[in-house]
């Protein structure tokens, strides 16, 4: 897959097993990165292309990682800073399975909610979080047991603390 860039073109290589996250906000591949835990230390290879040009979007972000592939709640985590994400399963480098992250109406039990007093964070209390979607750019959701809104940084701080 070639991009124009200008008068250039960058090269971004395939791979032959693993998942490549398309279509992620530019500027939020790092961000992405994060929420998957994945520091480059791993032993995957990472192909990582930021701000590049696309046909749908003005500019997108694009992650590859080699022999990894996605658990649901790890694509529901991406939904929470990509919404408009697709997520492409390579084998054999061919693609065997395309789909597109969602951002449901509700989110339940993904993080903790930030609010200390809510009761979904009290110990005797087996309610599980659950937050309604109330924007999806910039992302913010409010939950439904004390009505706090989540900013979307606070979001990525739970994952990546």
């Amino acid at each position: 897959m070639s991009e124009n860039v200008g008068a250039e073109k960058i090269r971004i290589v395939k791979i032959h097993d693993g998942t490549v996250i398309d279509h992620i906000r530019a500027g939020k591949a790092l961000e992405v990165l994060k929420i998957l835990g994945i520091t480059g230390r791993n032993g995957n290879i990472v192909t990582l292309a930021m701000n590049i040009s696309s046909s749908k979007i003005e500019k997108k972000d694009i992650v590859k990682v080699e022999h990894r592939f996605l658990e649901d709640q790890e694509v529901a985590r991406i939904a929470l800073v990509a919404p408009e994400a697709t997520i492409n399963l390579i084998k054999d480098s061919k693609l065997i399975k395309k789909t597109r992250v969602e951002l449901p109406e509700t989110i339940t039990d993904i993080f903790e909610c930030p609010n200390q007093r809510c009761v979904t964070n009290k110990e005797r209390e087996p309610i599980h979080s659950k937050y309604e979607v109330v924007s999806q750019t910039p992302i913010q959701l409010k939950c439904l047991y004390c009505w706090t809104l989540v900013e979307e940084q606070d979001i990525i701080s739970q994952f990546t603390t």
